[in-house]
């Protein structure tokens, strides 16, 4: 059964870059990671999807350009690279995963990491 644990959040000065770390237990192969991201009162953002065997990514507007998904077969890690952070990048990150497609919102996606903080502040 796959299992997601994520890591690499951390307090970051606007403009400055963090990147985050999704580690996978079990077999990805069938499935699709997204990143999403929840500040203090609001709801639960998607940001970016990868399609696991394939590679293929989608990106929310308010991060494309800024933000990169990737993944590492050999490792089993998915990674959000975070370029050009802003004070509105403040939340809790999670990554999540869901068989076959990646899907711009909250449906389907039922294995999920524990979170990890980032903070964007000066």
């Amino acid at each position: 059964q796959l299992q997601l644990v994520d890591s690499g959040g951390g307090l970051v000065q606007p403009g400055g870059s963090l990147t985050l770390s999704c580690a996978a237990s079990g077999d990805p192969l069938n499935y699709a990671i997204g990143w999403f991201r929840q500040a203090p009162g609001k709801e639960r953002e998607w940001v970016a999807c990868i399609k696991y065997s394939s590679g293929s990514t989608n990106y929310a507007d308010s991060v494309k350009g800024r933000f990169t998904i990737s993944r590492d077969k050999v490792k089993k890690t998915i990674s959000l690279q975070m370029n050009n952070l802003k004070p509105e990048d403040t939340g809790s990150y999670y990554c999540a995963a869901r068989l076959y497609y990646c899907m711009s919102r909250n449906v389907g996606y039922d294995v999920w990491g524990q979170g990890t903080q980032v903070t964007v502040s000066s």
